[in-house]
């Protein structure tokens, strides 16, 4: 009934298990949803991968001690080195399954032998894996178990065999195991595996629903098992905020009530003293009635609407508009309508983690705007979730934050010249204006679609500052090389009487053979020996000396020395009229030598005394001119240099101090001592050495941004001014 087709694994399995048969055969059609599934594994590896460095380094950079942070920079390096095995080590895997799928015996169950991968574990980190893969694969299970339960059916129907899910090629468990098996040489602590598993499922198992249904099709179109009803496909908002919702799963499912009240009550305890200030000024005498948490979800939606508006003026105050509204409500109802105490803590301290907000250095002026336009919705977000205040993880919280770390970059941005970015941030801030209610399922969707937006900026700048880092220690070796050949040069030529031609020969030439020879074997080569002699011997050769025996050492000399000029000339593809001019004069030159080796006889061409250190001249010379200034070796802007790390944002003043450029260090040049510096979309913006940055921070015309969580870093700084106003009392 259907074709057959040979199976070829792609590379022989690395797992030791026994090769299967060559004359294992699956029908064609199996073929081709192998194949077609595996393009789509083979991109969401990728994506995995792609994103991998991004996650692990803002982990190192979160750390809380070096020792943690050397573990995830390890990792990194770990994992893009052994990148390329893994992804092979996957594919073998997987297509050794589906080999596997002719043998009597179904593939090994994943929780009974996820403990053989790595015997050195210890037992708590194996007990820690295995619960992550088992949530895993009960997630994919919840979600898109009917189509996985139709395509083992008609594996079943093609093969004529009995199939689980657990063992389907396909499934969440055996991908799972592959991702494993290729990743069981990795030398990274739990921690990081952790990780990696989380990313495996949001890049690899959030799109199982697409894999399950072309593979499905493909087995329909040929006739196995039609009459089963096609799964339901999701819809694409719920891929957009799959991957946002688990991250907050774990947290989600522990009990946090308690936790959650126990940090409010702490806040409220802090915030005694500034009660009272949300409250309407009517007669001493007037009844009081508080106003419920719906009501007062009411007023702000009200005020919600005119946010756009109020937002831009400065002197707009939430607290001050909310109490004439409340004045307003009490004038009509007779009564002196108050927020209660609980809900009027949480004005307060969103509207003074707000006010430090805008008051912050390191957000640019740009997106303050548009970030006070935000303060009213955040405000019902805590009014409805106090765990808004003690989970960091929320996704009002870290729509916040991703906002403002995506904006971190931002120099002026006003009219014409607002970007992508800008824009995209407007339009969150726009549907939150007009679209929230009470339902805050809106964050975590708009979040999804803000983090797709920005990683794929994200990728686009990593892979220009890639290209940067690359070119820019390209550029360094080629110094260090250029300031060994002038060494060389000079050790050659200085206070030596030599024919110009030879000078000039020796500068525009062979200094590029020595460059070339430096930079790809070294200045400790025996080729860059060979090289440095052969000039050595060429400037002897054209000198005249008194010994006795020159001449005939010069005759033995010439014809290697000929020979080693010409194969460097033509090594560094130097231009043959030029060559053939100069061998011509150097010929005449040694002739002469020979012939009257009398110096009083001498018909030799003019002769220069070599006495500076010749230049050799670059493009970019001036780029990093030392400044003569000097500062002391323990001096504090010189450790503020130093503590700056890849990622690190500085904001330059530029010529008008009210032009600020942000910048981001995209490399650190140990050779050269470099400082590069990139814009938001990774292009080059500046350089500097060590010493002309140091005396930027001391001028304080350089500055060091802090990137750190723009949310979490103003409440922390409110909270501390409350602990010390209580203290003070």
């Amino acid at each position: 009934m259907h074709n057959d087709g040979n199976v070829v694994p792609l590379h022989k399995a690395t797992t030791g298990q026994a090769n299967p048969s060559p004359l294992a055969r699956l029908p064609v059609i199996l073929l081709q949803v192998r194949d077609k599934a595996a393009q789509r594994l083979r991109n969401g590896l990728q994506d995995l991968f792609d994103n991998a460095d991004d996650t692990l380094f803002e982990m190192a950079d979160r750390a809380r001690n070096d020792v943690e942070q050397n573990i995830f920079f390890e990792a990194m390096r770990d994992l893009r080195l052994k990148r390329k095995n893994i992804e092979r080590g996957f594919l073998e895997q997987y297509f050794a399954a589906f080999v596997g799928l002719t043998q009597p015996d179904p593939a090994p169950n994943i929780v009974s032998h996820v403990l053989q991968y790595e015997d050195t574990a210890p037992r708590t980190d194996d007990m820690e894996r295995n619960v992550a893969i088992e949530t895993m694969v009960t997630r994919v299970l919840n979600r898109d178990g009917f189509a996985l339960d139709q395509l083992t059916a008609r594996l079943n129907a093609l093969l004529d065999k009995s199939l689980d899910d657990q063992h389907n090629p396909l499934g969440p468990a055996m991908l799972c195991e592959y991702f494993l098996q290729a990743g069981r040489n990795l030398g990274v602590e739990i921690k990081v595996k952790l990780i990696l598993l989380k990313l495996f499922e949001r890049y690899v198992l959030a799109d199982t629903d697409q894999l399950f249904a072309e593979a499905n099709e493909l087995l329909v179109a040929t006739g196995v098992l039609p009459e089963l009803k096609p799964a339901p496909m999701r819809r694409a908002r719920d891929h957009a905020t799959a991957s946002v919702h688990r991250e907050f799963e774990d947290l989600d499912q522990a009990p946090a009530d308690a936790g959650v009240q126990e940090v409010f009550a702490a806040l409220q305890e802090l915030l005694l003293h500034v009660r009272g200030s949300v409250a309407p000024t009517l007669e001493p005498s007037a009844a009081t009635q508080p106003i419920s948490t719906r009501d007062l979800l009411r007023l702000l939606s009200h005020l919600q609407q005119y946010a756009p508006a109020l937002a831009g003026q400065e002197d707009f105050d939430l607290r001050n508009q909310l109490e004439q509204l409340l004045t307003r409500v009490s004038v009509k109802s007779g009564k002196s309508r108050v927020v209660e105490g609980a809900d009027e803590d949480v004005i307060n301290l969103v509207a003074m983690v707000f006010d430090c907000i805008l008051d912050d250095r390191n957000l640019p002026d740009s997106l303050k705007a548009l970030i006070a336009r935000l303060q009213i919705p955040m405000l019902k977000v805590a009014v409805i979730d106090k765990s808004f205040f003690s989970r960091s993880s929320h996704p009002a919280r870290r729509l916040l934050n991703e906002i403002a770390e995506a904006a971190m970059g931002w120099g002026n941005c006003d009219g014409d010249a607002r970007g992508s970015l800008y824009l995209r941030i407007e339009q969150v801030v726009q549907r939150l204006l007009t679209d929230f209610v009470d339902d805050t399922t809106i964050f975590s969707e708009l979040l999804a679609d803000f983090l797709t937006f920005t990683s794929d900026e994200r990728r686009r700048s990593e892979l220009l500052e890639q290209r940067l880092r690359d070119a820019e220690e390209g550029r360094a070796k080629t110094e260090l090389a250029r300031v060994c050949v002038e060494q060389a040069m000079a050790r050659a030529l200085l206070g030596k009487v030599l024919p110009p031609s030879v000078v000039s020969f020796v500068q525009t030439a062979w200094s590029k053979v020595l460059l070339l020879t430096c930079l790809k074997h070294g200045d400790q080569s025996a080729e860059w020996q060979a090289d440095v002699q052969t000039m050595e011997q060429l400037i002897w050769s054209v000198q005249r000396h008194a010994d006795a025996d020159a001449g005939l050492r010069l005759l033995k000399l010439v014809p290697g020395l000929l020979k080693s000029l010409r194969d460097g000339l033509n090594s560094s593809a130097f231009d043959p009229f030029a060559t053939s001019e100069f061998f011509s004069e150097l010929e005449g030159l040694h002739v002469r030598l020979l012939e009257t080796p009398d110096p009083a006889q001498s018909e030799l061409p003019p002769m220069i005394e070599v006495s500076r250190a010749i230049v050799l001249q670059t493009a970019d010379e001036a780029a990093l001119t030392l400044t003569p200034e000097r500062l002391p070796v323990d001096d504090t802007s010189l450790r503020q240099v130093d503590q700056l790390r890849l990622g690190s944002w500085v904001a330059f003043e530029e010529d008008d101090d009210e032009d600020v450029l942000r910048c981001k260090l995209a490399a650190i040049i140990q050779a050269t001592g470099k400082y590069v510096f990139v814009d938001r979309t990774g292009m080059k913006v500046r350089e500097r050495n060590r010493l002309a940055l140091a005396l930027e921070f001391r001028r304080g015309t350089a500055r060091t941004l802090d990137n750190t969580l723009l949310f979490d870093r103003a409440l922390e700084s409110v909270l501390g001014n409350l602990r010390r106003l209580n203290n003070g009392k």
